[in-house]
């Protein structure tokens, strides 16, 4: 059985785009995912990538094209310039690892109902509220937002360094069986094929 080491951000809009396709995929192959939220700013320091505000204008030009293209090519509502972004993301990265962590619910629904909270619903995922109401969506308890706090720290820093160490740069990243490198939401379909025996 395949598994997948799936880092992303909930700040992230291509972590956004990439829906609920991992998912679908990972079911159609019976592969396993193991979700790795991690501060994506600090990664991109890591690894020399550039925070979007610090990005050549030719790169913010290009973003400005590409996210909107994409998010109309997959049928997918986004605001360009959330209301809420950015914003803490360690509340619902935290709650996301607890949630992980306590099973009973849908985990891929719950990053993507994060995730569609940034980009599509003008909500601050930074908030109580909107954590918990997304923890319950998917089927957790929404005290969980609560729990776990130190050990969601925990985590949430290993994520990073663990993504570091393994090759991740950026989000969504995917590594399948520790070994197959991924980057980008428009990669699920070579994930896909991969786990078909075709690449």
């Amino acid at each position: 059985m395949a598994h997948i080491d799936y880092y992303f951000a909930t700040l992230s809009p291509y972590t956004y785009l990439a829906g609920n396709r991992l998912e679908e995929v990972a079911a159609k192959h019976g592969a396993t995912i193991t979700y790795k939220p991690l501060d994506i700013m600090a990664l991109f320091s890591r690894t020399g990538g550039t925070p979007p505000k610090d990005r050549h204008p030719n790169r913010v030009a290009y973003r400005a094209q590409e996210l909107p293209r994409q998010a109309k090519k997959l049928g997918m509502p986004l605001n360009l310039k959330p209301a809420h972004w950015p914003t803490n993301a360690a509340p619902s990265s935290y709650a996301i690892i607890a949630a992980q962590a306590a099973g009973g619910g849908d985990l891929g629904a719950l990053v993507h109902s994060v995730l569609r909270a940034v980009w599509s619903e003008e909500k601050d995922i930074a908030e109580d509220g909107v954590v918990k109401a997304c923890l319950e969506a998917a089927g957790f308890d929404p005290s969980l937002a609560d729990s776990g706090l130190l050990s969601g720290a925990e985590t949430y820093a290993r994520n990073l360094e663990e993504a570091v160490d393994k090759g991740a740069f950026g989000a969504p990243f995917y590594i399948v069986d520790d070994t197959h490198m991924f980057w980008g939401q428009d990669k699920v379909e070579e994930i896909d094929l991969l786990l078909s025996g075709k690449l």
